[in-house]
């Protein structure tokens, strides 16, 4: 059941912010810390992890090559998200300039006439506007969270 609409999160960044160029990888931290702290919603916890196949958690972690479980356990030892964006470095993978690239890219564009396209359909319905509100789930979430306002129809 999603939450209401908008859904108010505080010390949960866009998924557009980026550590050092790299798009979502601090939301994802933000996630852990909130829910480490007990402050992330209930409804939320289905999409946090790699639990769920295709999720942006998931996808974050097999392009650094690591697995959540231990990012969840270095994240909540304590220390900033470049000291934990090493660490990721360190225990999977270092993509370089073009793989940032295509991985923004990806993320950014995700439910713009791709496969996540009826999944964002979805999710605007569930919260009462029309499919053609935002392209993106990034902006979507944006939108859901209050970051980004939208005419109406």
């Amino acid at each position: 059941m999603p939450l209401p609409y908008p859904t108010h999160i505080p010390g949960l960044r866009s998924p557009f912010d980026q550590v050092r160029g790299i798009v979502y990888f601090g939301r994802m931290l933000d996630k852990i810390r909130l829910h480490g702290e007990g402050k992330l919603p209930d409804g939320w916890q289905t999409a946090r992890g790699t639990a769920m196949k295709g999720s942006f958690d998931w996808r974050c972690c097999r392009f650094l090559h690591i697995d959540y479980e231990a990012l969840e356990a270095e994240t909540l030892n304590g220390g900033s998200d470049e000291a934990i964006l090493d660490w990721a470095f360190a225990n999977g993978r270092e993509p370089d300039e073009q793989d940032i690239e295509v991985w923004n890219g990806f993320m950014t564009k995700r439910g713009w006439r791709d496969a996540g396209t009826q999944r964002l359909h979805e999710r605007l319905a569930e919260i009462g506007l029309p499919s053609d509100t935002v392209q993106t789930m990034f902006e979507f979430i944006d939108l859901d969270e209050g970051r980004l306002e939208v005419e109406p129809h």
